[in-house]
């Protein structure tokens, strides 16, 4: 790299340090560390909302998956661009009765009571840190790309980097860097997938040398079957994992919300088409890559000095911010839903907030294990999926959708979700394995709504015999 592409990534490096020291002074209490002041406007929460799924396992690991197999694998992404509008037209204008809560533990303890507040917190952890690592995992194959050293040392630097300014600056640090990164990823991927297909020869020339089945999907033999159970998979996977439902609190209001989930929503799908078709253009330049390394390899061989500088910063940006976002969201799980329930004297404020700064050092750390136990980033982040969806998205969804709950559906539903799992991963389905995000799902939903209406029938029944 030339000295313009260095400046340009070290600038990003220290404007979030600024960012992070500037906001540490003004973080008096708990709740400012973790939502900030609740006076965020649309296009903050849109963007630190796009930010923070708009991560290594979006990019780098859509990237890898087309380059190997096809835009299949973008199709079903788009799973997550639906889900996202599903949200923001039935989900966020719910929010407004939740301005008390700063986490999903909290949303949880009102039908549940304090162990599920504290079972939501131990396993939204859990999924923040298997995210995290996948976030993790991204970082080392962009510094192996472009400073030529082992991954794992990559993974190390960057992730310090971030464990520093979110531990110092909170929420407040991590939605403003998240607008700074969202911006500049918004510039440097188009440009690489104009100035890729330009060097190509246009996307015809993609399609007359790549197999037919990938530039259109559609001719895959067993299309249906192989799309269905992937795009469930990211319509499912992340539906209110921590830092989402957190954004969804931060607002001033839920119309705000409402505005910014679904221009998220609208925006994720060309994003997530795009990052395939990059998969494919570094397929066509040479196919003898690895193709976790798709992205940065049209990135060092295509562009000019400083406009190399801007597009490896705005990879390193987009890891940085969906990595800041769990990592913070994980830290606030393990104070907020898990160690203060549990802790029978109150924390003080003033070591609450130093409670919270050491979690985030040591999630940070577990992450960074969890990382280098996958080889690519969208196989870390579609396993961490099952510590989450399978297990609190129904008992939550009913609780904002103000579904009369009880304590016997909640561990029901988790009962029935983990042995639907379990048969699951022993059971070959259409020469793999089904997808046991989306089994769990269906088997929560199918739990909780019987053992419903079971406790309708038997409330009906006592009425009738008047005991």
């Amino acid at each position: 790299m030339s000295l313009p592409d260095y400046v340009v990534i070290i600038c990003l490096f220290l404007f979030n340090a600024l960012i992070a020291v500037g906001f540490s002074r003004n973080i008096k209490t708990f709740e400012v560390f973790a939502i900030g002041h609740r006076t965020f406007g649309t296009f903050v929460i849109f963007a630190t909302l796009s930010a923070s799924f708009l991560g290594g396992g979006y990019t780098l690991g859509n990237a890898e998956r087309v380059f190997n197999g096809g835009m299949l694998f973008a199709l079903a992404l788009l799973g997550f661009s639906l889900k996202e509008i599903l949200m923001g037209q039935f989900i966020a204008p719910r929010m407004g009765r939740f301005h008390d809560c700063v986490s999903v533990g909290d949303i949880m303890e009102k039908a549940y009571g304090k162990p599920g507040k504290v079972f939501a917190g131990v396993f939204g952890m859990l999924v923040c840190t298997g995210i995290l690592g996948a976030q993790a995992n991204a970082m080392g194959q962009i510094i192996n790309t472009f400073f030529e050293g082992p991954p794992y040392v990559g993974t190390f630097i960057g992730f310090g980097f971030i464990v520093l300014y979110c531990t110092t600056g909170g929420m407040k640090a991590v939605v403003y860097t998240d607008v700074i990164q969202f911006l500049l990823l918004a510039i440097a991927l188009p440009v690489l997938f104009y100035i890729g297909l330009q060097h190509v020869g246009g996307w015809h020339e993609v399609v007359e040398q790549t197999p037919v089945t990938f530039t259109a999907p559609s001719e895959t033999p067993s299309f249906w079957f192989i799309l269905t159970p992937l795009f469930l998979t990211f319509m499912l996977g992340e539906t209110t994992v921590p830092p989402y439902a957190q954004r969804l609190l931060m607002a001033k209001n839920p119309e705000i919300t409402r505005r910014a989930t679904l221009l998220s929503g609208f925006l994720s799908a060309p994003f997530f088409l795009l990052a395939g078709a990059l998969g494919l253009i570094a397929l066509v330049i040479n196919p003898d890559i690895n193709g976790n390394q798709a992205i940065p390899f049209l990135a060092e061989t295509l562009l000019s000095p400083g406009w190399k500088g801007l597009v490896i910063a705005g990879l390193i940006a987009i890891v940085m911010s969906s990595a800041s976002s769990f990592l913070n969201a994980a830290a606030i799980c393990a104070v907020n839903d898990v160690i203060m329930p549990l802790r029978k004297a109150a924390i003080n404020p003033s070591s609450l907030l130093w409670v919270v700064r050491i979690i985030t050092l040591v999630v940070g750390a577990f992450s960074l294990l969890f990382a280098l136990s996958f080889q690519n980033a969208m196989d870390a982040l579609v396993y961490a999926y099952n510590f989450w969806s399978p297990l609190i998205l129904i008992p939550l969804l009913a609780v904002i959708l103000d579904v009369s709950t009880s304590q016997r559906q909640l561990w029901g539903s988790i009962v029935v979700s983990l042995l639907a799992m379990f048969i699951c991963q022993q059971v070959p389905w259409w020469g793999g394995k089904l997808s046991t995000t989306v089994v769990g799902v269906v088997a929560s939903l199918l739990s909780f709504l019987a053992l419903k209406r079971w406790k309708c029938s038997k409330d009906l029944s006592i009425t009738e015999t008047g005991i």
